[in-house]
């Protein structure tokens, strides 16, 4: 399962890793997490960003998250489910304030203009 686990979060991590050098930008993190279904508060993120830069005391911070530094860490809060998900209703409830017309679903357009726009 620990394989597995490290395989998901090194997918996340390469979307983000945009030079392809097993490197992410620090603000790019809570992106990551979240694409792996966790939704830590800003404090937590921050706490999770404290300890892989501990890993990284020696080196200079260069304002970049290196995989190897990231993986462990990850791996344990996933394996230890230190982050809950976003309960259904509240994302149910997040969609309905967006469906203006009450019609049960948003349109492509929508979307786009309510991620980009507002």
């Amino acid at each position: 399962i620990v394989a597995e686990i490290e395989k998901k979060i090194t997918e996340a991590f390469e979307v983000f890793d945009r030079e392809s050098n097993k490197t992410v930008d620090a603000r790019d993190i809570g992106c990551v997490v979240r694409s792996l279904g966790c939704f830590p508060s800003e404090s937590e993120l921050n706490e999770l960003l404290a300890k892989v830069n501990i890993e990284e005391e020696e080196e200079e911070s260069t304002g970049f998250i290196h995989l190897e530094k990231f993986l462990p860490v990850m791996t344990k809060l996933l394996l230890d489910r230190s982050y809950w998900p976003i309960p259904e209703d509240v994302l149910l409830h997040a969609f309905e304030a967006l469906d203006e017309s009450k019609c049960g679903y948003i349109t492509k357009e929508d979307l786009v203009k309510y991620l980009t726009e507002e």
